[in-house]
Order: C-alpha cells, then structure tokens, then sequence
C-alpha cells in the first residue's frame, strides 16, 4: 500500500466526528470570563463541537473552563504551531487538535501523540507532507484565500482520499457550498460568535445564530 492510499490511523473516527458537528466555531476567547456562557450557548444552539485557538493569554485557562464546566461541549484546541502547544492541549484534556500549516517537527510529534489531528494545508506539496506523516485529513487554510472551492476540486484530483475541513473566509452565506463538496467534512469559521455579540454578553444571539446555522446547514 503506498502512502497515497494509506488510511490515517485516526483520521477514521475523526472525520465522523467533524462531519457530524457540519460546522466547527473557531473561537478566540479574550476573556476567560466568557469562555463557559459562550460554550453555553454554542451548545444550545447545536453547536457541540469547539475549537479554542491559542491566539490569547487565556486560551489554556478558557479550555480548562469549558472542559470543566460544560461536559456536552467537544473541546479541542487550535493554532497549535508546535510540539509545545500540542504537548499543552493533551495535557489539559482537549479531544482534537487543528494547526494553521504544519512543519515537519509539529507533524512528527502530532503523528506519535495519539491525538486527533488535522494539520493546516494551502498547497499540494503542504498535503504531501500531511499524508508522509500518515494523515488524510486536513485543515483547508486559508481556504478562500488559497483559491477557494476551485482550488479544493484542483487538489481532489491527486489526493481523492484526502478530507478537508475548510476554514478562512467562510461564512452562513457561503458555507452550504463548501459543505455540498463531497472531498469536505466540515467548514471552520467564526461567523457562528460574532465578537461583538461575545463582548456584549448576548448569548441568545449566539444561540440563535447557531440554531439558523444548522438548520440550514444539517445534512441533505
């Protein structure tokens, strides 16, 4: 078997799960405060699986909280540039971990941990890399940057085993179209938590955004 058609020994499960959730909020808490009603209300609205970037002092302490706090929530973490910040997700009990690009250390490490990983691509030297170190799913980034869905059906053609999730530049009014792409598992974005409704306290927004979203977004 070569190493275009080697099944990943986690990509299996891992693409159920993200193809069940349809949607992925990536979310950058700036305020541990709002990490539990933010999750809160994600959950109430359909939304259970999360990914908690470390783009901010208080990301680890925001996981930690949700984790701890809101058992319906799906946790993993995301911007993981190293093996450090792999090493700090396990550690706190996230579920899934998700990195903007991959190097080749970050790679090895997420291949040895047992973690479900989705490594960032944009190219088909970058999926390459992902499929030497046995993964066949990937992150799609930025997605509309990098060409969007006709780029995706581009790298479909050489890799018809890889799974995308998508994410950058995807929204409640193109995320149908992404999602109707039989090679993408699910699509990552912000758009389910505006920052403003997350500064604001208004969950019930947030609730609600997420429940038009997976209305329209459920599977056919």
């Amino acid at each position: 078997m070569n190493a275009a058609s080697a099944p990943s020994p986690r990509g299996g499960p891992f693409a159920t799960l993200l193809s069940a959730a349809r949607v992925i909020p990536v979310l950058t808490i700036e305020r541990r405060e709002d990490a539990v009603p933010l999750a809160r209300a994600l959950v109430a609205g359909g939304v259970r699986v999360l990914e908690v970037t470390l783009r901010t002092p208080v990301a680890i302490e925001a996981a930690k909280a949700i984790i701890a706090e809101v058992p319906d929530a799906i946790v993993g973490i995301g911007t993981i540039l190293n093996p450090n910040d792999l090493a700090r997700a396990q550690a706190l009990g996230a579920k899934f971990g998700i990195s903007p690009g991959g190097t080749p250390e970050l790679l090895k490490a997420a291949a040895a941990s047992g973690l479900p990983f989705a490594p960032g691509i944009a190219t088909s030297s970058d999926l390459m890399q992902a499929l030497a170190h046995g993964f066949d799913l990937v992150k799609f980034f930025p997605a509309e940057q990098s060409g969007g869905i006709k780029a995706l059906r581009a790298l479909a053609g050489p890799f018809p085993d890889m799974r995308f999730c998508p994410t950058g530049g995807i929204g409640e009014a193109n995320a149908a179209s992404w999602l109707a792409e039989p090679n993408v598992v699910a699509v990552g974005g912000s758009w389910l938590c505006p920052a403003s409704d997350v500064r604001s306290g208004n969950w019930n927004s947030i609730t609600a955004i997420c429940n038009r979203a997976m209305k329209l977004l459920k599977p056919a």
